[in-house]
């Protein structure tokens, strides 16, 4: 495969001469990226673009080729004049809209691009989004999960991708040297496949399903564009208001749970949940209540539902347990809403942003 490294505008307009000439008027891009300093430890933070930068990208107009560009590698040699080159890929590439901008995961590169000042411009097409619009076998559609690069190219060419992990080695990106001809191969073939992909799948569409083609290039990839810029914004989160909210749960539920023991006659341990074995026992055993529902498993069980029919049971048989319902059904709403809007919300703000910056999946 003829993948090269390039270190210069001038090589880099040479490459993409047939695209700017409109010989063909078909590009597929990726983006290599590293952590800042700042935020080296955290395992996650490459994808972040609020953690991370650009390492390097990569390009490709023709099946079997690319070019890769080292922007920010800590080790080897990295482009020449790196502005005029982003100014340039941005301007007469990324927001070209006489140009076919293909990705492997385009919101993805559509958030560092965004990141950057460029919001990419249609046309334009993800990879992932057309995979899912296809057949994975007679009867079925691929999921997310059947969509990831290393899993589609085996699949539909025949060809082992080494994993990221395998080239890296435990290191970031930036840290190898992109005059290595593994470093340059990794990074071009994401690129190359992508290119293939987009050739592969609109065969597919052309023959079996056209209308799918269209969804793919005018309706989920152009969205891809938007959820990606929508991730990078995230959602303003009030943390002080938040832990505020937490101590008034943590009180209301420490309430709520005195009142169940008062009612129960007892101590109990109900868990965060109310579902613990102690609090089953207490209900089949010693109340002698009847099981209205069971699990898959054929024990007894104590979920909302069961505990609606419980008081409805209740209200007829056993008026003075209706409370004791009323207070569990009350403890059961106070721990889902801190377990899931508050305990959850708060783990999931970005200590560099002070936001939360949810994935966003249309496909899905």
């Amino acid at each position: 495969m003829a993948y090269e490294l390039v270190t210069t505008l001038a090589a880099s307009k040479e490459y993409l001469k047939p695209l700017l000439e409109g010989e063909t008027k078909v590009v597929a891009f990726d983006f290599e990226t590293s952590p800042i300093d700042e935020w080296r430890g955290d395992k996650d933070a490459a994808l972040d673009p609020h953690k991370a930068d650009i390492t390097g990208v990569s390009l490709s107009i023709a099946p079997g080729t690319g070019i890769y560009v080292p922007i920010k590698h800590q080790t080897g040699k990295n482009a020449e004049d790196i502005g005029g080159i982003m100014l340039f890929l941005s301007k007469e590439i990324f927001q070209n809209k006489h140009i076919i901008k293909v990705a492997h995961n385009l919101s993805f590169e559509a958030m560092f691009l965004y990141k950057y000042g460029v919001v990419v411009l249609p046309p334009v097409y993800d990879t992932i989004a057309a995979a899912q619009l296809t057949l994975k076998e007679e009867m079925g559609f691929r999921e997310l999960k059947d969509c990831g690069l290393k899993t589609l190219v085996p699949a539909l060419f025949n060809v082992e991708l080494p994993t990221y992990s395998e080239v890296t080695e435990g290191k970031h990106f930036d840290e190898l040297d992109p005059e290595d001809n593994e470093t340059v191969r990794y990074a071009c073939a994401d690129s190359d496949f992508a290119l293939r992909l987009y050739y592969r799948f609109n065969e597919w569409f052309d023959r079996f399903l056209p209308k799918h083609r269209f969804v793919c290039e005018e309706i989920e990839s152009p969205t891809a564009v938007y959820t990606g810029i929508m991730k990078y914004n995230g959602i303003a989160v009030d943390r002080e208001l938040m832990e505020q909210k937490k101590q008034e749960a943590e009180q209301k539920l420490a309430e709520l749970k005195r009142q169940i023991c008062e009612a129960a006659g007892r101590e109990l341990d109900i868990g965060a949940n109310a579902a613990t074995d102690e609090f089953k026992w207490f209900l089949y055993e010693e109340l002698k209540l009847p099981v209205v529902k069971t699990t898959a498993k054929f024990a007894e069980a104590a979920d909302d539902e069961t505990m609606v029919l419980l008081k409805e049971w209740c209200t007829v048989h056993n008026p003075v347990l209706v409370r004791f319902f009323e207070l569990i059904q009350e403890y059961r709403k106070w721990g889902k809403i801190k377990s899931t809007y508050i305990d959850g919300y708060l783990q999931h703000i970005n200590e560099a942003t002070g936001r939360i910056h949810p994935d966003l999946f249309p496909l899905a």
